[in-house]
């Protein structure tokens, strides 16, 4: 069942007020999790990453935009029992904040995909401002949350473009395998586009180096490669590849509250620490 929006100001009353300057509250920080393949771990990323944010008392919003809707079973709700989703906001449908769900993480909360999201594609093209359909929907609940994850699907068409021109960041998650540069270039490509044509403001805050394997050289290999081209902006942590980190969906839960303790769980922790601390 969707949560009011006055339910969600009522249940935050009370809270410290974090993400707040000279007791004023600053717009969220919106960050798309990006990367055109697929299975390089957009959506671990995305889910655990929110948790991990929720857990040290952010306001977090996670957006699901991939039609395979796995960041919406990942949090445990079932796509087949919502009344409204992402899909109905961006066909102008609903607005935002009537289909933002309660997960059962404090302080995480989503908006969630369906089965129909797959059409969407389709439906936006002869719309008016059909990249910003996201952005406007987004912009008028900025200021309720401190982070706002949109996870994208596995292709650079327009609900990525949606997801690009609704942010102020990109994280792009980049697995320790072979070929894992491959299409990063046209990636990023695609980012210079939409900087000069819809969101001069976005920017790459962070790489993620995932599916790091500790017994391989290439897994070394890989990550010596991705800090060479990005430099700074490679994260510090990099998350391993664990069997509980591919477990814990199954459940319907992030890692950090699967298996609190576990490498994938200590991993996106502090990879929370450092995408918190990092200025906008």
């Amino acid at each position: 069942m969707a949560l009011p929006f006055a339910t969600i100001v009522t249940m935050r009353a009370g809270m410290s007020a974090l993400g707040t300057k000279h007791g004023e509250r600053m717009t969220a920080r919106i960050i798309a999790i990006a990367n055109q393949k697929g299975g390089v771990g957009k959506t671990t990323t995305s889910v655990n990453l929110s948790a991990a944010l929720a857990e040290l008392g952010h306001r977090t919003l996670l957006v699901d935009l991939d039609p395979q809707g796995n960041s919406t079973t990942g949090v445990g709700i079932d796509p087949r029992s919502l009344e409204t989703s992402i899909y109905d906001v961006l066909v102008g449908e609903a607005s935002l904040d009537d289909c933002i769900e309660v997960t059962s993480v404090r302080h995480l909360f989503l908006a969630p995909a369906s089965l129909d999201l797959a059409g969407a594609e389709i439906e936006l093209v002869p719309m008016f401002s059909r990249e910003l359909k996201l952005k406007q929907a987004v912009d008028e609940i900025a200021d309720d949350f401190d982070f706002i994850f949109i996870d994208c699907p596995p292709s650079l068409g327009l609900l990525t473009v949606n997801a690009m021109a609704a942010a102020s960041e990109i994280i792009i998650p980049i697995q320790c395998e072979y070929y894992a540069l491959e299409g990063v270039g046209q990636l990023l490509g695609n980012i210079k586009m939409v900087q000069q044509n819809l969101n001069p403001t976005l920017e790459i805050s962070a790489i993620i180096l995932v599916m790091y394997d500790a017994r391989t050289k290439l897994s070394d290999q890989v990550a010596t490669e991705v800090r060479r081209h990005f430099g700074d902006r490679v994260c510090r942590t990099v998350v391993p590849r664990t069997v509980r980190l591919s477990e814990a969906p199954s459940f319907g839960q992030p890692i950090t509250v699967f298996d609190p303790i576990s490498r994938g769980a200590i991993a996106y922790r502090e990879l929370a620490k450092e995408v918190s601390d990092a200025q906008a």
